[in-house]
């Protein structure tokens, strides 16, 4: 017998929870670090908070493919695939800039049927389930009312080559900045994503994220009612990186702002 949903979930939260607690033990201690590239960092929590997620759901579903952000690829053919990212905003974890959570999504012959993102610090826990809706710990959650970009909170990142390549959207920062209320670049984009679901932001753009950055964050946002394209207000691909989620509501406008700037040619 195949587990269900009620199963996934379990798991997933008590494989988040356990994460998390390494997150908070760690958190403030300046954790030894390494770096991937200029600007793009990884440290020693992110290993053990990696280690306990994978191995929590490795060990109640031995048959999934598990794939994570740092070192862990368990890939194998499999009707469901994890995709974890055990510390998302390892630059603000360490540098004790507390915005920071750990985001697990499952795929189901890869289809997103099930998402969740869990802040530590603050006990957040945001899930999604494939036409069950959204909720943040317990409580059903829905996307923003805003109707117009001009009034509306924005979210965004930077990519890890904003020094060397041109695609480092900095030109659409600019003109979201001058087009919405207001933009933030917190530096965790799946939480970003459960801001967008939760209605804390109205809408949310980025390019080049990678699976693990946005498999549960898509499925959290859609199911509170909202929308998820490419900037061409197409349909989203995870493996594509680029990424416009919103209420739905001011999408076409976020479509047309994100026309003016640089987009690569796919």
């Amino acid at each position: 017998m195949k587990p269900s949903i009620k199963e996934f979930r379990k798991v997933a939260i008590a494989a988040a929870e356990k994460g998390g607690a390494i997150l908070l033990k760690n958190f403030g201690k300046k954790p030894k670090v390494s770096y991937k590239g200029e600007i793009n960092l990884v440290t020693e929590v992110d290993h053990l908070s990696e280690k306990v997620i994978v191995d929590y759901l490795h060990k109640n579903f031995q048959e999934h493919a598990i794939l994570t952000e740092e070192i862990y690829s368990l890939k194998k053919d499999s009707e469901f695939q994890w995709l974890v990212d055990p510390l998302d905003g390892t630059t603000n974890y360490s540098h004790g800039f507390p915005v920071f959570c750990i985001s697990i999504g499952l795929l189901r012959q890869k289809e997103i049927i099930f998402g969740l993102v869990y802040q530590p610090l603050l006990k957040e826990m945001f899930i999604a389930e494939k036409a069950r809706g959204t909720i943040l710990n317990r409580r059903k959650l829905a996307v923003s009312k805003t109707k117009e970009l001009r009034r509306s909170l924005l979210a965004t990142g930077f990519p890890y080559d904003i020094r060397t390549s041109p695609y480092n959207n900095l030109d659409h920062f600019c003109n979201f900045a001058v087009s919405a209320q207001a933009v933030r670049r917190a530096g965790a984009a799946a939480l970003d994503l459960a801001y967008t679901a939760a209605g804390r932001f109205d809408g949310f753009w980025e390019l080049k994220l990678n699976p693990w950055d946005v498999a549960a964050g898509i499925l959290l946002v859609e199911e509170a009612g909202g929308k998820v394209t490419d900037f061409q207000n197409r349909a989203y691909d995870i493996y594509r990186g680029e990424i416009l989620a919103s209420n739905g509501k001011i999408h076409l406008e976020m479509v047309k702002v994100l026309q003016k700037g640089k987009i690569p040619v796919r």
